[in-house]
Protein backbone atom coordinates (compact mmCIF):
# COMPACT_ATOMS: atom_id res chain seq x y z
CA UNK A 1 0.00 0.00 0.00
CA UNK A 2 1.12 3.30 -0.59
CA UNK A 3 2.71 5.33 1.85
CA UNK A 4 -0.31 3.13 -0.22
CA UNK A 5 0.72 4.50 -0.96
CA UNK A 6 2.69 4.40 2.09
CA UNK A 7 2.82 5.24 6.69
CA UNK A 8 4.49 2.04 8.07
CA UNK A 9 4.21 2.40 10.46
CA UNK A 10 1.75 2.36 5.02
CA UNK A 11 0.39 1.99 4.41
CA UNK A 12 -0.03 0.89 3.40
CA UNK A 13 1.82 -0.32 5.40
CA UNK A 14 2.18 0.69 8.18
CA UNK A 15 5.21 1.86 5.44
CA UNK A 16 6.97 4.66 7.09
CA UNK A 17 8.79 4.59 3.71
CA UNK A 18 7.24 7.36 1.74
CA UNK A 19 4.65 8.73 4.48
CA UNK A 20 7.68 8.82 6.94
CA UNK A 21 9.39 11.08 4.75
CA UNK A 22 6.40 13.04 4.17
CA UNK A 23 4.93 13.13 7.49
CA UNK A 24 7.92 12.77 9.89
CA UNK A 25 8.00 9.47 11.11
CA UNK A 26 6.15 6.93 13.53
CA UNK A 27 7.71 6.13 16.69
CA UNK A 28 6.44 4.50 20.62
CA UNK A 29 6.28 5.50 23.92
CA UNK A 30 4.80 5.66 27.45
CA UNK A 31 2.88 8.74 29.42
CA UNK A 32 2.36 8.78 32.73
CA UNK A 33 -0.23 6.07 33.88
CA UNK A 34 -3.73 6.66 34.01
CA UNK A 35 -6.36 4.11 35.46
CA UNK A 36 -10.08 3.33 34.96
CA UNK A 37 -12.05 1.50 37.69
CA UNK A 38 -13.99 -1.45 36.80
CA UNK A 39 -17.22 -1.05 36.27
CA UNK A 40 -19.35 -3.32 38.21
CA UNK A 41 -21.72 -5.74 36.91
CA UNK A 42 -19.61 -6.21 33.56
CA UNK A 43 -19.22 -9.53 31.89
CA UNK A 44 -15.84 -11.72 33.32
CA UNK A 45 -14.08 -10.12 29.99
CA UNK A 46 -15.61 -6.99 30.05
CA UNK A 47 -14.01 -7.01 33.30
CA UNK A 48 -10.55 -7.90 32.39
CA UNK A 49 -10.40 -5.34 29.65
CA UNK A 50 -10.68 -2.69 31.85
CA UNK A 51 -8.43 -3.88 34.26
CA UNK A 52 -5.44 -0.99 33.94
CA UNK A 53 -2.47 -1.83 31.57
CA UNK A 54 -0.67 1.21 31.49
CA UNK A 55 0.01 3.65 28.19
CA UNK A 56 2.03 3.33 25.28
CA UNK A 57 2.52 6.38 22.95
CA UNK A 58 3.39 6.67 19.02
CA UNK A 59 4.11 9.67 17.75
CA UNK A 60 2.56 9.69 14.04
CA UNK A 61 4.63 12.73 12.68
CA UNK A 62 3.13 16.33 11.89
CA UNK A 63 -0.60 15.64 10.83
CA UNK A 64 -3.72 13.55 11.25
CA UNK A 65 -3.75 10.62 9.44
CA UNK A 66 -5.40 11.00 5.62
CA UNK A 67 -8.44 9.02 6.71
CA UNK A 68 -9.85 6.64 9.03
CA UNK A 69 -12.40 5.64 7.09
CA UNK A 70 -11.47 1.95 6.25
CA UNK A 71 -13.61 2.35 2.46
CA UNK A 72 -11.05 5.00 1.74
CA UNK A 73 -7.48 4.35 3.33
CA UNK A 74 -4.72 4.67 1.00
CA UNK A 75 -2.07 4.78 3.24
CA UNK A 76 0.11 2.45 5.53
CA UNK A 77 -0.47 5.34 8.39
CA UNK A 78 -4.47 4.82 8.44
CA UNK A 79 -3.98 1.27 7.72
CA UNK A 80 -2.07 0.61 11.24
CA UNK A 81 -4.79 2.75 12.80
CA UNK A 82 -7.97 1.09 11.41
CA UNK A 83 -5.90 -2.27 12.24
CA UNK A 84 -6.96 -0.72 16.39
CA UNK A 85 -10.18 0.03 15.29
CA UNK A 86 -11.84 -2.16 13.04
CA UNK A 87 -11.92 -5.57 12.30
CA UNK A 88 -12.42 -7.67 9.06
CA UNK A 89 -13.12 -11.37 8.21
CA UNK A 90 -9.89 -12.21 8.45
CA UNK A 91 -6.57 -10.60 9.75
CA UNK A 92 -2.82 -11.38 9.11
CA UNK A 93 -0.81 -12.67 12.10
CA UNK A 94 2.88 -12.27 13.27
CA UNK A 95 3.59 -14.10 10.56
CA UNK A 96 1.57 -12.95 7.98
CA UNK A 97 -0.93 -16.01 8.01
CA UNK A 98 -4.32 -15.33 7.29
CA UNK A 99 -5.87 -16.06 10.47
CA UNK A 100 -9.92 -15.71 11.39
CA UNK A 101 -11.28 -12.92 12.73
CA UNK A 102 -14.94 -12.08 12.64
CA UNK A 103 -15.40 -14.99 10.36
CA UNK A 104 -14.47 -17.82 13.16
CA UNK A 105 -14.68 -20.41 9.94
CA UNK A 106 -15.22 -20.40 6.01
CA UNK A 107 -15.74 -22.92 3.45
CA UNK A 108 -14.21 -22.72 -0.43
CA UNK A 109 -16.36 -24.51 -2.98
CA UNK A 110 -14.58 -27.24 -5.00
CA UNK A 111 -14.64 -24.68 -7.44
CA UNK A 112 -12.36 -22.48 -5.34
CA UNK A 113 -14.49 -19.31 -6.42
CA UNK A 114 -17.02 -19.64 -3.76
CA UNK A 115 -16.15 -18.65 0.12
CA UNK A 116 -18.47 -19.21 2.67
CA UNK A 117 -17.32 -17.19 5.84
CA UNK A 118 -19.09 -18.00 9.63
CA UNK A 119 -19.38 -15.34 11.44
CA UNK A 120 -18.45 -15.28 15.52
CA UNK A 121 -21.35 -15.80 17.56
CA UNK A 122 -19.96 -13.24 20.18
CA UNK A 123 -18.69 -10.44 17.65
CA UNK A 124 -19.52 -6.74 18.93
CA UNK A 125 -19.06 -3.15 17.65
CA UNK A 126 -17.56 -0.94 20.60
CA UNK A 127 -20.43 -0.75 22.47
CA UNK A 128 -21.55 -3.90 22.20
CA UNK A 129 -23.70 -4.28 19.34
CA UNK A 130 -23.73 -7.88 17.69
CA UNK A 131 -22.26 -7.74 14.51
CA UNK A 132 -24.21 -9.72 11.32
CA UNK A 133 -24.05 -10.58 8.17
CA UNK A 134 -25.76 -7.68 7.42
CA UNK A 135 -23.33 -5.15 8.93
CA UNK A 136 -20.71 -6.84 6.21
CA UNK A 137 -23.42 -6.31 3.61
CA UNK A 138 -23.53 -2.87 4.10
CA UNK A 139 -19.23 -2.46 4.45
CA UNK A 140 -18.77 -4.25 1.64
CA UNK A 141 -21.33 -2.19 -0.69
CA UNK A 142 -20.43 1.11 0.78
CA UNK A 143 -17.07 0.90 0.11
CA UNK A 144 -17.90 -0.02 -4.08
CA UNK A 145 -20.02 2.62 -4.37
CA UNK A 146 -19.09 4.84 -6.81
CA UNK A 147 -19.87 7.73 -5.27
CA UNK A 148 -17.38 7.67 -1.91
CA UNK A 149 -14.20 8.50 -4.06
CA UNK A 150 -13.53 9.22 -7.07
CA UNK A 151 -11.11 6.04 -7.39
CA UNK A 152 -12.35 4.15 -4.39
CA UNK A 153 -9.81 1.47 -2.84
CA UNK A 154 -11.95 -0.89 -3.40
CA UNK A 155 -11.47 -0.59 -6.91
CA UNK A 156 -7.97 -2.72 -6.61
CA UNK A 157 -8.96 -4.47 -3.24
CA UNK A 158 -12.45 -6.01 -3.95
CA UNK A 159 -12.65 -6.20 -7.69
CA UNK A 160 -12.20 -10.09 -7.17
CA UNK A 161 -15.39 -10.45 -6.16
CA UNK A 162 -18.28 -10.49 -8.65
CA UNK A 163 -20.47 -7.47 -9.35
CA UNK A 164 -17.56 -4.86 -7.85
CA UNK A 165 -16.54 -4.12 -11.48
CA UNK A 166 -20.18 -3.22 -12.21
CA UNK A 167 -21.18 -1.60 -8.94
CA UNK A 168 -18.25 0.65 -9.20
CA UNK A 169 -19.16 1.34 -12.92
CA UNK A 170 -22.53 2.69 -11.79
CA UNK A 171 -23.82 -0.37 -13.98
CA UNK A 172 -25.26 -2.00 -11.01
CA UNK A 173 -26.90 -1.02 -7.45
CA UNK A 174 -25.22 -4.00 -5.73
CA UNK A 175 -22.64 -6.45 -5.75
CA UNK A 176 -23.98 -9.63 -6.88
CA UNK A 177 -21.19 -12.06 -5.74
CA UNK A 178 -22.15 -11.18 -2.38
CA UNK A 179 -24.86 -13.16 0.00
CA UNK A 180 -25.80 -13.09 3.65
CA UNK A 181 -28.56 -16.10 3.52
CA UNK A 182 -28.43 -15.78 7.31
CA UNK A 183 -27.42 -13.61 10.46
CA UNK A 184 -24.12 -15.56 10.72
CA UNK A 185 -23.39 -16.57 6.75
CA UNK A 186 -21.52 -14.04 4.58
CA UNK A 187 -20.88 -15.82 0.83
CA UNK A 188 -18.42 -14.61 -1.87
CA UNK A 189 -18.10 -15.31 -4.90
CA UNK A 190 -14.77 -14.15 -6.92
CA UNK A 191 -14.37 -14.36 -10.73
CA UNK A 192 -11.39 -16.77 -10.90
CA UNK A 193 -9.77 -19.37 -8.33
CA UNK A 194 -7.31 -17.24 -6.74
CA UNK A 195 -5.38 -18.09 -3.98
CA UNK A 196 -4.27 -14.85 -2.27
CA UNK A 197 -8.13 -13.66 -2.31
CA UNK A 198 -8.17 -14.54 1.49
CA UNK A 199 -5.49 -12.24 2.14
CA UNK A 200 -6.53 -9.56 0.13
CA UNK A 201 -9.67 -9.41 2.23
CA UNK A 202 -7.35 -8.83 5.32
CA UNK A 203 -6.99 -5.89 3.78
CA UNK A 204 -8.78 -2.18 5.64
CA UNK A 205 -11.62 -2.18 3.11
CA UNK A 206 -13.27 -4.75 4.06
CA UNK A 207 -13.06 -4.04 7.69
CA UNK A 208 -16.21 -3.33 8.94
CA UNK A 209 -18.47 -0.30 9.74
CA UNK A 210 -21.25 0.58 11.75
CA UNK A 211 -24.41 1.87 9.77
CA UNK A 212 -26.11 3.60 12.50
CA UNK A 213 -22.62 5.61 13.31
CA UNK A 214 -21.69 6.10 9.28
CA UNK A 215 -25.09 7.76 9.09
CA UNK A 216 -25.72 8.83 12.17
CA UNK A 217 -25.03 12.58 11.21
CA UNK A 218 -23.12 15.72 12.91
CA UNK A 219 -19.43 15.38 13.16
CA UNK A 220 -17.51 13.16 10.71
CA UNK A 221 -18.39 9.36 11.84
CA UNK A 222 -14.64 8.98 11.91
CA UNK A 223 -14.50 11.42 15.07
CA UNK A 224 -15.50 8.67 17.39
CA UNK A 225 -16.48 5.35 15.08
CA UNK A 226 -17.60 2.67 16.14
CA UNK A 227 -15.23 -0.11 15.21
CA UNK A 228 -15.05 -3.36 16.45
CA UNK A 229 -10.80 -3.94 17.02
CA UNK A 230 -8.71 -3.60 20.04
CA UNK A 231 -8.76 -0.21 20.91
CA UNK A 232 -11.30 2.81 20.36
CA UNK A 233 -10.92 6.33 20.20
CA UNK A 234 -11.16 8.07 23.56
CA UNK A 235 -9.73 11.90 22.42
CA UNK A 236 -8.69 13.45 19.35
CA UNK A 237 -6.89 16.69 19.23
CA UNK A 238 -6.46 17.41 15.57
CA UNK A 239 -2.57 17.40 14.08
CA UNK A 240 -1.64 16.75 18.22
CA UNK A 241 -2.99 14.51 20.07
CA UNK A 242 -4.79 11.40 19.07
CA UNK A 243 -5.51 8.69 22.28
CA UNK A 244 -6.96 5.01 22.24
CA UNK A 245 -8.69 3.48 24.86
CA UNK A 246 -9.23 -0.35 24.95
CA UNK A 247 -12.28 -1.75 23.54
CA UNK A 248 -14.17 -3.48 26.89
CA UNK A 249 -16.48 -5.63 24.38
CA UNK A 250 -13.56 -6.90 21.85
CA UNK A 251 -14.28 -10.27 21.52
CA UNK A 252 -10.89 -11.83 21.27
CA UNK A 253 -8.72 -11.60 23.77
CA UNK A 254 -8.72 -8.03 25.37
CA UNK A 255 -5.84 -5.57 24.60
CA UNK A 256 -2.88 -5.79 27.39
CA UNK A 257 -2.32 -1.77 27.68
CA UNK A 258 -5.21 0.50 28.98
CA UNK A 259 -4.79 3.21 26.43
CA UNK A 260 -2.22 4.04 23.29
CA UNK A 261 -1.57 7.58 23.15
CA UNK A 262 -0.17 9.09 19.50
CA UNK A 263 1.65 12.80 19.49
CA UNK A 264 1.66 15.08 16.21
CA UNK A 265 3.36 18.35 15.65
CA UNK A 266 5.28 20.13 17.94
CA UNK A 267 5.07 17.47 20.57
CA UNK A 268 6.15 14.48 18.18
CA UNK A 269 9.68 16.44 17.44
CA UNK A 270 12.73 14.44 17.68
CA UNK A 271 11.70 11.42 18.77
CA UNK A 272 15.27 10.06 19.37
CA UNK A 273 15.78 12.19 22.25
CA UNK A 274 12.59 11.35 23.76
CA UNK A 275 13.59 7.67 23.63
CA UNK A 276 17.34 8.36 25.39
CA UNK A 277 15.78 10.86 27.74
CA UNK A 278 13.34 8.37 28.39
CA UNK A 279 10.24 9.61 27.82
CA UNK A 280 9.29 6.99 24.67
CA UNK A 281 9.34 3.67 24.85
CA UNK A 282 9.65 2.70 20.97
CA UNK A 283 11.67 4.52 18.15
CA UNK A 284 11.80 4.56 14.99
CA UNK A 285 15.46 4.92 14.00
CA UNK A 286 16.81 7.31 11.54
CA UNK A 287 19.25 6.77 8.84
CA UNK A 288 21.51 9.39 10.60
CA UNK A 289 20.91 7.66 13.97
CA UNK A 290 21.86 3.91 13.06
CA UNK A 291 26.05 3.75 13.07
CA UNK A 292 25.26 5.39 16.26
CA UNK A 293 23.17 3.01 17.78
CA UNK A 294 24.57 -0.10 15.60
CA UNK A 295 27.77 0.30 18.03
CA UNK A 296 27.97 -2.61 20.43
CA UNK A 297 29.86 -0.10 22.75
CA UNK A 298 26.79 1.80 23.12
CA UNK A 299 24.02 0.38 25.04
CA UNK A 300 21.20 1.20 22.48
CA UNK A 301 22.59 -1.92 20.60
CA UNK A 302 20.97 -3.85 22.62
CA UNK A 303 17.46 -2.31 22.22
CA UNK A 304 17.55 -2.39 18.51
CA UNK A 305 15.16 -4.62 16.17
CA UNK A 306 15.92 -4.52 13.06
CA UNK A 307 13.45 -6.35 10.25
CA UNK A 308 13.78 -6.27 6.34
CA UNK A 309 10.33 -5.11 4.96
CA UNK A 310 8.36 -6.12 2.05
CA UNK A 311 8.42 -2.53 0.48
CA UNK A 312 9.60 -0.58 -2.77
CA UNK A 313 10.58 2.56 -3.17
CA UNK A 314 10.79 4.01 -6.71
CA UNK A 315 10.70 6.88 -8.82
CA UNK A 316 7.82 6.63 -11.42
CA UNK A 317 7.83 7.77 -14.70
CA UNK A 318 4.34 8.34 -16.41
CA UNK A 319 4.81 6.65 -19.71
CA UNK A 320 2.03 8.86 -21.44
CA UNK A 321 3.16 11.97 -20.54
CA UNK A 322 6.16 14.04 -21.84
CA UNK A 323 9.26 13.43 -22.39
CA UNK A 324 8.92 9.58 -21.00
CA UNK A 325 6.25 8.89 -23.26
CA UNK A 326 9.57 7.81 -25.39
CA UNK A 327 10.61 4.45 -23.83
CA UNK A 328 14.37 5.70 -24.73
CA UNK A 329 14.00 8.57 -22.28
CA UNK A 330 12.98 6.38 -19.46
CA UNK A 331 15.69 3.80 -19.84
CA UNK A 332 18.49 7.07 -19.85
CA UNK A 333 16.94 8.27 -16.48
CA UNK A 334 17.29 4.52 -15.10
CA UNK A 335 20.90 4.97 -16.24
CA UNK A 336 21.37 7.91 -14.40
CA UNK A 337 20.80 6.32 -10.74
CA UNK A 338 23.21 4.73 -8.23
CA UNK A 339 20.72 2.31 -6.23
CA UNK A 340 23.95 1.54 -4.62
CA UNK A 341 25.27 4.61 -3.61
CA UNK A 342 22.03 5.71 -2.43
CA UNK A 343 21.66 2.57 0.02
CA UNK A 344 25.32 2.99 0.92
CA UNK A 345 25.39 6.88 0.91
CA UNK A 346 22.39 8.69 1.43
CA UNK A 347 20.72 5.74 3.32
CA UNK A 348 23.65 5.09 5.62
CA UNK A 349 23.00 1.20 4.82
CA UNK A 350 19.83 1.35 6.90
CA UNK A 351 18.13 0.27 3.46
CA UNK A 352 19.08 -2.29 0.92
CA UNK A 353 19.48 -1.53 -2.83
CA UNK A 354 16.48 -2.44 -5.49
CA UNK A 355 17.50 -4.08 -8.29
CA UNK A 356 13.86 -4.78 -9.41
CA UNK A 357 9.88 -4.78 -8.09
CA UNK A 358 9.76 -7.64 -5.47
CA UNK A 359 11.93 -7.00 -2.35
CA UNK A 360 13.56 -9.72 -0.40
CA UNK A 361 11.24 -12.19 1.44
CA UNK A 362 8.34 -11.77 -1.22
CA UNK A 363 7.61 -14.64 -2.97
CA UNK A 364 8.68 -14.61 -6.40
CA UNK A 365 11.65 -12.45 -5.24
CA UNK A 366 14.08 -12.68 -8.41
CA UNK A 367 17.92 -12.70 -6.54
CA UNK A 368 19.08 -13.08 -10.35
CA UNK A 369 18.41 -9.49 -11.43
CA UNK A 370 21.27 -7.48 -12.76
CA UNK A 371 23.25 -5.10 -10.42
CA UNK A 372 21.78 -2.25 -11.78
CA UNK A 373 24.28 0.08 -13.57
CA UNK A 374 25.27 3.90 -13.87
CA UNK A 375 26.26 4.89 -17.60
CA UNK A 376 26.01 8.10 -18.40
CA UNK A 377 27.43 8.19 -21.93
CA UNK A 378 24.42 5.46 -22.58
CA UNK A 379 21.78 8.06 -21.16
CA UNK A 380 23.34 10.72 -23.68
CA UNK A 381 22.80 7.77 -26.96
CA UNK A 382 19.54 6.91 -25.71
CA UNK A 383 18.23 10.63 -25.82
CA UNK A 384 19.66 10.67 -28.72
CA UNK A 385 17.75 7.13 -30.06
CA UNK A 386 14.35 9.55 -29.00
CA UNK A 387 12.35 10.72 -31.11
CA UNK A 388 13.31 14.40 -28.75
CA UNK A 389 16.65 14.00 -30.34
CA UNK A 390 18.90 15.34 -27.63
CA UNK A 391 18.64 16.13 -23.84
CA UNK A 392 18.75 19.83 -24.73
CA UNK A 393 15.19 19.53 -26.51
CA UNK A 394 13.13 17.74 -23.99
CA UNK A 395 10.09 19.23 -22.67
CA UNK A 396 10.16 21.04 -19.29
CA UNK A 397 9.73 18.41 -16.67
CA UNK A 398 8.30 19.02 -13.06
CA UNK A 399 9.02 16.12 -10.18
CA UNK A 400 6.97 15.56 -7.18
CA UNK A 401 7.05 13.60 -4.23
CA UNK A 402 10.04 12.38 -1.97
CA UNK A 403 13.66 13.14 -1.84
CA UNK A 404 14.84 10.40 -4.84
CA UNK A 405 13.69 12.44 -7.49
CA UNK A 406 15.62 15.32 -6.16
CA UNK A 407 19.01 13.12 -6.15
CA UNK A 408 17.65 12.54 -9.92
CA UNK A 409 17.45 15.98 -10.62
CA UNK A 410 20.86 16.48 -9.21
CA UNK A 411 22.42 13.96 -11.48
CA UNK A 412 20.16 15.21 -14.45
CA UNK A 413 21.08 18.59 -14.02
CA UNK A 414 24.81 18.06 -13.62
CA UNK A 415 25.51 15.63 -16.27
CA UNK A 416 22.79 16.35 -19.01
CA UNK A 417 22.43 19.63 -18.33
CA UNK A 418 18.55 18.71 -17.60
CA UNK A 419 17.09 21.01 -15.31
CA UNK A 420 13.72 19.14 -13.50
CA UNK A 421 11.51 21.62 -11.37
CA UNK A 422 10.92 19.98 -7.82
CA UNK A 423 6.98 20.06 -6.41
CA UNK A 424 6.09 19.20 -3.25
CA UNK A 425 2.63 18.57 -1.35
CA UNK A 426 1.84 19.67 2.49
CA UNK A 427 -0.38 17.57 3.12
CA UNK A 428 0.34 13.52 2.35
CA UNK A 429 -3.24 13.19 1.78
CA UNK A 430 -3.61 15.70 -0.85
CA UNK A 431 -0.73 13.87 -2.56
CA UNK A 432 -2.31 10.57 -2.56
CA UNK A 433 -5.27 12.28 -4.23
CA UNK A 434 -3.37 13.99 -6.66
CA UNK A 435 -1.44 11.00 -7.75
CA UNK A 436 -4.70 9.08 -8.28
CA UNK A 437 -5.16 11.38 -11.70
CA UNK A 438 -1.87 10.07 -12.91
CA UNK A 439 -1.19 13.74 -13.90
CA UNK A 440 2.40 13.70 -12.49
CA UNK A 441 4.98 13.07 -15.31
CA UNK A 442 8.19 12.42 -12.67
CA UNK A 443 7.16 11.35 -8.99
CA UNK A 444 8.64 9.46 -5.89
CA UNK A 445 6.81 6.88 -3.84
CA UNK A 446 7.43 4.10 -1.42
CA UNK A 447 4.74 0.84 -1.60
CA UNK A 448 4.42 -1.33 1.30
CA UNK A 449 2.92 -5.02 1.12
CA UNK A 450 -0.37 -5.16 2.08
CA UNK A 451 -0.48 -9.13 1.76
CA UNK A 452 2.73 -11.28 1.37
CA UNK A 453 2.02 -12.18 -2.36
CA UNK A 454 3.84 -10.58 -4.97
CA UNK A 455 0.57 -10.00 -6.70
CA UNK A 456 0.24 -6.90 -4.59
CA UNK A 457 3.66 -5.53 -6.35
CA UNK A 458 3.82 -6.77 -9.73
CA UNK A 459 -0.09 -6.47 -10.54
CA UNK A 460 -1.38 -3.69 -8.85
CA UNK A 461 1.52 -1.36 -9.53
CA UNK A 462 1.41 -2.17 -13.40
CA UNK A 463 -1.24 -4.10 -14.73
CA UNK A 464 -3.16 -2.17 -17.36
CA UNK A 465 -5.93 0.47 -15.57
CA UNK A 466 -5.08 -0.64 -12.31
CA UNK A 467 -5.64 2.36 -9.61
CA UNK A 468 -2.53 1.88 -8.28
CA UNK A 469 -0.98 2.06 -11.33
CA UNK A 470 0.34 5.81 -11.31
CA UNK A 471 3.02 5.54 -14.88
CA UNK A 472 -0.11 4.56 -16.58
CA UNK A 473 1.61 2.02 -17.92
CA UNK A 474 0.38 -0.57 -20.07
CA UNK A 475 1.60 -3.94 -22.07
CA UNK A 476 -0.68 -6.63 -23.06
CA UNK A 477 1.81 -9.26 -22.74
CA UNK A 478 2.44 -8.18 -19.16
CA UNK A 479 -1.38 -8.77 -18.68
CA UNK A 480 -1.27 -12.06 -20.15
CA UNK A 481 1.83 -12.96 -17.96
CA UNK A 482 -0.58 -11.68 -14.99
CA UNK A 483 -3.88 -13.31 -15.78
CA UNK A 484 -1.77 -16.61 -15.80
CA UNK A 485 -0.14 -16.03 -12.56
CA UNK A 486 -3.53 -15.03 -10.90
CA UNK A 487 -4.77 -18.58 -11.49
CA UNK A 488 -1.72 -20.44 -11.41
CA UNK A 489 -2.53 -23.31 -8.75
CA UNK A 490 1.46 -24.38 -9.01
CA UNK A 491 3.20 -22.25 -6.34
CA UNK A 492 6.64 -22.75 -8.22
CA UNK A 493 5.21 -21.74 -11.60
CA UNK A 494 3.51 -18.79 -10.15
CA UNK A 495 6.23 -17.42 -9.06
CA UNK A 496 7.88 -18.06 -11.99
CA UNK A 497 5.23 -16.14 -14.03
CA UNK A 498 5.55 -13.01 -12.08
CA UNK A 499 9.39 -13.14 -12.68
CA UNK A 500 8.66 -12.84 -16.41
CA UNK A 501 6.35 -10.02 -16.08
CA UNK A 502 8.72 -8.15 -13.76
CA UNK A 503 11.93 -8.66 -16.28
CA UNK A 504 9.09 -7.62 -18.72
CA UNK A 505 8.43 -4.43 -16.63
CA UNK A 506 11.61 -3.73 -16.36
CA UNK A 507 13.25 -3.40 -19.58
CA UNK A 508 10.02 -1.17 -20.83
CA UNK A 509 11.32 0.97 -17.24
CA UNK A 510 8.21 2.29 -16.06
CA UNK A 511 10.45 3.05 -12.79
CA UNK A 512 13.41 3.34 -11.54
CA UNK A 513 13.74 1.28 -8.66
CA UNK A 514 15.53 2.76 -5.54
CA UNK A 515 15.66 0.16 -2.14
CA UNK A 516 13.53 -1.99 -0.09
CA UNK A 517 13.05 -0.56 3.52
CA UNK A 518 14.69 -2.14 6.77
CA UNK A 519 13.01 -1.22 9.66
CA UNK A 520 15.09 0.29 12.71
CA UNK A 521 13.00 0.29 16.13
CA UNK A 522 14.56 0.82 19.88
CA UNK A 523 12.83 -0.84 22.29
CA UNK A 524 13.08 -0.30 25.64
CA UNK A 525 13.69 -3.62 27.98
CA UNK A 526 10.23 -3.43 29.62
CA UNK A 527 8.02 -3.46 26.50
CA UNK A 528 6.36 -6.48 25.66
CA UNK A 529 4.28 -8.04 23.34
CA UNK A 530 5.68 -5.73 20.32
CA UNK A 531 5.72 -7.45 16.94
CA UNK A 532 7.78 -5.58 14.13
CA UNK A 533 6.76 -7.65 11.22
CA UNK A 534 7.70 -7.35 7.32
CA UNK A 535 4.50 -5.30 6.82
CA UNK A 536 5.38 -3.31 9.82
CA UNK A 537 3.83 -3.20 13.50
CA UNK A 538 0.18 -4.60 12.95
CA UNK A 539 -1.65 -5.26 16.25
CA UNK A 540 -0.99 -3.22 19.45
CA UNK A 541 -3.39 -5.80 21.40
CA UNK A 542 0.04 -8.07 22.03
CA UNK A 543 1.41 -4.99 23.87
CA UNK A 544 2.28 -4.77 27.87
CA UNK A 545 4.13 -2.55 30.31
CA UNK A 546 6.43 -4.61 32.63
CA UNK A 547 6.03 -2.34 35.91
Amino acid sequence: MNQHLVVYLRNHAVLLLLALLLLGGCTFGRVSEVFRPVEPGLPPAAQLAQAPGGNLMLTLGAQDPPSLDPALIGDTTSAFLARQLFSGLVRLDENLEVQPDLAETWDISDSGTVYTFTLRADARFADGRAITSEDVRYSLERATDPEIAASPPAATYLSDIVGVAEKLAGTADTISGLAVPDEQTVVLTIDQPKSYVLAKLAHPTSFIVDQQTVEGGGNPWTERPNGSGPFEIEDWQHNELLVLRRNVNFYREPARLDRVTFLMGAAAVNPMLLYEDGRIDVTSVSASSLARVQDTNNLLSRELISVPQLSLSYIGMNVTLPPFDDPNVRRAFKLLVDQNRIAEVSLQDSAIAARGILPPGMPGYNADLPEPVVDIEQARQLLAESHYGSAEQLPPIAAYGNGWTGLLADVAEEELGITIEQRNYQRFGDYLQALDQNAFPLFGLAWVADYPDPENFVDLLFRTGSNENHTSYSNPAVDALLDQAAIEPDETRRWQLYQEAEQLILADAPIIPISHDVEHLLVKPYVEGLVLTPMGILDLSTVSLIP
